[in-house]
């Protein structure tokens, strides 16, 4: 057995642990069932409150792969900044410690990248919304945007021939090839929430890699607590600040193109979970909105890649019209598909058709009400 284990690269594995009692057993559980059996784990107790240390040592003492390193708590960046220094390898994964992996995820991201030579690889997710009753017959799901930007599969890639990709922005789902990373001079960022971006978006502007179109990673989603931390002020200024770091690490790679669909296509895709939040947020939440917004895209979100009624809703953002996003996201919270549409008698082209009730509408640029031709 030990002959057999001795065979094949080692996988360097870090697991930062905080107040995750409830899960850890079932991910370290995913991770002893890989089928690539040579791995090596540090779990990062990161000052933990709950029992989650005790439950790691109770699994270093079961798997002699396992070991734990205690720590004060000083975030997740830091956490796999002290699990960097600890762990060994000749690659580099990291494993949240309240998702799980697809039993053949190591298998599948270490074949392709002694296939291919690439630097890193990364797999598509499936999201598990584990407390979702309503979801209890299929809780499992690929996500639409996801597989989108897993298809095709493909070896060898630089940024330039996918820039989309920037959009899988998780540290999880990869699988690093240990030499490079280490090379290329990665961390992940400290004393800030949404620490994958920048890094992943530096591993995707520097290396070559493979995207593969197999689900090798389970994100648990509990959603309600990711509501109520993105509702405040802290959690949007880390938002826009890793945005920043992001952004600033693609402008200095200078290939137009990667920048353009970074910023509307990227960068953008994920504030209309934003721009729900305002009915009811604070005026200060409101200005750090308006002020990201305007200062990564002014009024340039009406060409991004947002749906019709979130561009129409960057749009007001940036006119500082709080009143107005308000009333559309409430009213877009109780339609029961999607928005109405309206076409020119003139001229042929179709616009959203906002009710006088929440908006006037000759009030609002009509490129703000604009749709494009696949939305129609």
């Amino acid at each position: 057995m030990r002959r057999w284990l001795s065979r094949g690269p080692l996988i360097g594995v870090v697991v930062p642990v905080y107040g995750v009692e409830r899960y850890l057993d079932e991910c370290l559980r995913s991770l002893v069932a890989q089928q690539h059996r040579r791995w090596e784990a540090v779990l990062v107790d990161d000052g933990s409150t709950d029992r989650s240390g005790e439950i790691a040592e109770a699994w270093a003492r079961r798997d002699h792969r396992i070991s734990v390193v205690h720590q004060a708590n000083a975030g997740l960046g830091a956490a796999r900044n002290a699990g960097l220094a600890h762990v060994r390898g000749d690659y580099l994964a990291f494993l949240d410690s309240d998702d799980l992996l697809q039993p053949s995820a190591f298998s599948t991201l270490v074949a392709s990248l002694e296939e291919s030579g690439s630097d890193f690889a990364t797999g598509s997710i499936l999201q598990w919304r584990s407390e979702d009753d309503s979801a209890v017959d299929d809780p499992f799901r690929e996500p639409p945007w996801m597989r989108r930007l897993h298809h095709p599969p493909a070896q060898g890639l630089r940024v330039e021939d996918r820039p989309e990709i920037l959009g899988d922005v998780f540290a999880w789902n990869k699988l690093f090839r240990r030499s490079w990373w280490d090379a290329a001079g990665l961390a992940w960022p400290e004393g800030v929430r949404y620490e994958d971006q920048p890094t992943t978006t530096r591993a995707f502007l520097d290396g070559r890699f493979d995207v593969l179109a197999e689900t090798t990673y389970v994100w648990r989603i509990r959603e309600g607590s990711i509501t109520q931390t993105r509702a405040t002020v802290q959690d949007l200024a880390d938002r826009w600040e890793t945005k920043r770091m992001a952004l600033a690490a693609v402008r200095a790679h200078g290939d137009a193109e990667v920048e353009r669909v970074f910023v509307d296509r990227v960068l953008a895709g994920d504030l209309w979970r934003y721009f729900l939040l305002v009915p009811g947020c604070t005026p200060e939440w409101w200005r750090l909105l308006r002020s990201g917004v305007l200062e990564i895209w002014g009024t340039r979100l009406v060409e991004s890649g947002l749906p019709p009624v979130h561009r129409l809703a960057g749009w007001l953002v940036a006119e500082d019209r709080r009143a107005d996003v308000t009333a559309l996201m409430e009213w877009v919270g109780g339609l029961d598909g999607p928005a109405p549409r309206a076409q020119d008698i003139g001229t042929g082209a179709w616009r959203l058709s906002i009710p006088p009730s929440v908006l006037d509408e000759t009030t609002v640029a009509p490129e703000a009400l604009r749709l494009r031709d696949h939305e129609v």
